[in-house]
């Protein structure tokens, strides 16, 4: 595992802090978890082209569905 430093104004630190107390984590585990849930985000184009082509389909899909 990587070791990453970042620097915060002390101001986002204590929020930081009182954030992950409230939720009962360390700072280093929301901060971790806060990662890990933003990398898993599909990305904007992913869902515009996801978009376009469900819009494009959906007649198409409306048919299977039902059968028609």
């Amino acid at each position: 595992m990587s070791v990453l430093t970042i620097h915060l104004p002390e101001e986002k630190k204590q929020r930081l802090e009182e954030k992950a107390e409230r939720l009962q984590v360390s700072p280093e585990s929301l901060i971790q978890a806060s990662i890990e849930e933003l990398l898993a985000r599909p990305d904007d184009a992913f869902e515009q082209a996801l978009e376009k082509v469900l819009e494009k389909n959906q007649a198409f899909y409306r048919r299977l569905a039902f059968g028609a």
